[in-house]
């Protein structure tokens, strides 16, 4: 009688944000919106310069972005994944450019959403919850 090995129960996947199936275009709107984001025209977008871990490269990465009292909130709209939050995770900062003026920025955390959407107003808050962004990016101001 031969013994037959049990599979372990399959773990449910994480659904993606709507954001997801928006990935493949990034290329293309990045440059233009990295352009705008992090002025004062666009205040809600940013712009985070980080360095590539493998590359060492430059990059700037236009995001969403609101200010908290020690530093940044930033949804992760295509998840924890996403090169720019992992570069600036093993970096362990990088530099957030808002509202026309660059913060240098350290100490980075993912959170869920409970914990990061005070920032946010409440019309940001119902859009962030239907476009089902769960996790977030904290970051604090660092000295320059």
């Amino acid at each position: 009688m031969a013994d037959t090995v049990a599979r372990p129960p399959a773990q449910p996947r994480a659904r993606p944000s709507a954001f997801a199936r928006l990935r493949p275009l990034t290329a293309i709107f990045n440059r233009p919106a990295a352009a705008l984001a992090g002025s004062r025209i666009l205040p809600f977008w940013s712009v985070v310069r980080h360095r590539g871990r493998r590359s060492g490269r430059l990059f700037a990465t236009p995001v969403a972005a609101r200010r908290t009292a020690d530093g940044f909130a930033i949804p992760l709209a295509f998840g924890e994944t996403a090169d720019w939050c992992r570069n600036l995770l093993k970096a362990g900062g990088a530099t957030v450019r808002w509202s026309g003026r660059e913060y240098p920025v350290g100490d980075p955390v993912i959170v869920d959403a409970e914990r990061a959407t005070a920032a946010f107003s409440p019309f940001e808050r119902r859009a962030i919850r239907a476009l089902g962004i769960r996790r977030f990016l904290l970051v604090r101001d660092a000295a320059p």
